[in-house]
């Protein structure tokens, strides 16, 4: 019997150990005088110059990112206030049109990042370096490293955004349903996996029919409202962990900067 899983919106940016560790290794390297005297004499070799490219591209997708999450988070709360107010169905329904909109582009900007993260997979997962200068050999590993696990943290973030609405054959409320349970439920043959994004999905889809009839009842606004708050936490948890790794891309790019200038 397969069955829905909750999926746990994803990686605690704030409490990865392995990334830690990466960071202070990579710190304790880049802070080496002997590394601080190498890089300079390679800086155009075609390795080091792949790093430093990818330094800003990650930068660069960390910022988007989080820009990305701030609208999302300016939706919700949008729709929270529609959900309080409830002055009619008519504004309700505005509000969860203007929300759909607004991920379908987001799932579009979503997926461009994911493609231009791939590429940088790729230049992170490339044969290792071999140099006779072992202390190069060495940072250029740990810095691959570092680069391969900030990929995988912002491929899963953007995996998460762009979760594609629940194909269970359940619609509309029943599915809603079905999500509101915690654990494993019955469903279809296969194990479905979902997470806030989609439950929200789910949820404004029963409301938006429920108000384009005879008017929404309170339960499936309060499920609704419910669920859209599960979601702001998810998305402020998430925004707290993309500053504290924004703040690690930005010591990152300065310490090369500061060794190569």
């Amino acid at each position: 019997m397969g069955g829905i899983i909750y999926l746990d919106i994803g990686v605690n940016l704030q409490r990865s150990t392995r990334l830690d560790e990466l960071y202070r290794c990579m710190d304790d390297l880049l802070n080496m005088p002997s590394t601080q005297q190498v890089l300079p004499q390679h800086l155009h070799e075609k390795y080091v110059e792949e790093l430093l490219d990818g330094s800003v591209r990650l930068l660069d997708i960390c910022g988007i990112t989080r820009e990305i999450m701030l609208q999302i988070k300016e939706h919700v709360r949008a729709l929270q206030s529609a959900l309080r107010r409830r002055k009619g169905d008519l504004s309700i329904e505005s509000s969860i049109n203007s929300y759909t909109c607004f991920r379908k582009k987001m799932k579009k900007d979503a997926k461009k990042l994911i493609k231009a993260l791939k590429q940088m997979e790729n230049l992170c997962a490339e044969s290792p370096v071999s140099h006779q200068d072992q202390l190069l050999s060495a940072v250029i590993r740990v810095l691959r490293e570092v680069c391969s696990m900030n990929v995988s943290i912002f491929q899963s973030l953007l995996l998460f955004l762009t979760a594609p609405v629940s194909r269970s054959k359940a619609t509309g409320w029943s599915l809603v349903s079905k999500l509101m349970h915690k654990g494993v439920i019955a469903c279809e043959e296969k194990q479905e996996k979902v997470n806030e994004m989609q439950i929200v999905d789910a949820a404004l889809r029963a409301l938006s029919r429920y108000a384009a009839g005879e008017g929404a009842e309170a339960e499936k606004t309060q499920n609704a409202h419910k669920r859209l708050e599960d979601l702001e936490i998810s998305i402020e948890d998430l925004e707290n962990g993309l500053e504290c790794l924004f703040r690690r891309l930005v010591k990152t790019r300065a310490s090369l900067l500061n060794i190569i200038g």
